[in-house]
């Protein structure tokens, strides 16, 4: 499973940023995703999941409000919608398959990195 994330870059408190996320991953419908960052000097944490058919989603107390997670299965494709970004959503980003309790189940891909400058 190749995983990749992009849209990352420098925004301002405040500011909207969409990531999204391509995996090379067959049949990828059948799977729940999710979103994780990874601050400097902090562990990898869970920021969002999405199950196979868009019904059910999660959200980490600290983005819950301001970030929406989505997918398009028909491009294998999840994405990441961040509002009202703050300086702590400074972090690198990452997208993986999950368990149904929004464990990371695969090898890390490619993170995105997002700086949130005051």
């Amino acid at each position: 499973v190749q995983l990749q994330a992009c849209g990352g870059g420098l925004v301002q408190v405040g500011d909207s940023l969409r990531l999204f996320c391509t995996a090379s991953l067959p049949s990828f419908s059948t799977y729940p995703m999710g979103w994780f960052r990874q601050a400097p000097g902090k562990e990898r944490e869970f920021v969002a999941g999405i199950n196979w058919s868009d019904e059910v989603t999660s959200y980490s107390d600290s983005v819950k409000g301001r970030f929406t997670i989505s997918r398009n299965n028909g491009q294998n494709t999840v994405y990441l919608q961040m509002n009202s970004l703050k300086l702590e959503d400074t972090a690198n980003y990452f997208c993986n398959r999950v368990t149904r309790s929004w464990n990371p189940r695969d090898a890390w891909g490619r993170g995105t990195l997002v700086t949130v400058s005051s």
